[in-house]
């Protein structure tokens, strides 16, 4: 989880990105990728620490299946980054803090667990939650404070 909050901390104030951070390590514990959220310095909706850090994971690892690794995150995956955590048949996901607004395993939605999936990961919670959680208040809080480069709708 330290990886992951590292990655999170990268350049991710001067894009405006929500700083989350992700890591794949494979069995070993070798790191095979290491991402953060692009959303905003890519222009990219799906930009974020999970799928960056799967597709390097996959395209390292010279297949989609990622059934032997694990992916630690900093921040609770949404639906969609919990979608693409059961298609790449991830076997763990270590999660950080809770995110109550638009989690997917098991704060809003449980998705990777849901008995109708195909592939369920083993899911650890918690690691390093008072870090990960003020990682995201502080940013939120400079952003409230003046600091944010988000455009607004109407921009």
């Amino acid at each position: 989880m330290r990886l992951a909050l590292s990655a999170a901390c990268s350049d991710s104030d001067e894009f405006g990105d929500v700083p989350v951070g992700a890591v794949v390590l494979d069995s070993s514990g070798v790191v095979l990728a290491s991402a953060r959220n692009r959303r905003e310095q890519d222009h990219d909706p799906t930009a974020h620490a999970e799928i960056l850090a799967l597709r390097e994971a996959a395209v390292g690892n010279r297949d989609w299946r990622l059934s032997d690794c694990t992916l630690a995150v900093t921040l609770e995956p949404c639906p969609m980054c919990a979608g693409a955590i059961v298609l790449a048949r991830v076997s763990r996901l270590v999660i950080g803090t809770f995110d109550q607004k638009a989690g997917a395993v098991g704060s809003v939605w449980d998705l990777v667990r849901d008995p109708r999936q195909n592939h369920r990961p083993e899911v650890i919670t918690g690691v390093l939650a008072d870090e990960c959680s003020e990682l995201l208040r502080s940013f939120f809080s400079r952003q409230r404070a003046g600091g944010s480069t988000y455009r607004s709708a109407s921009d």
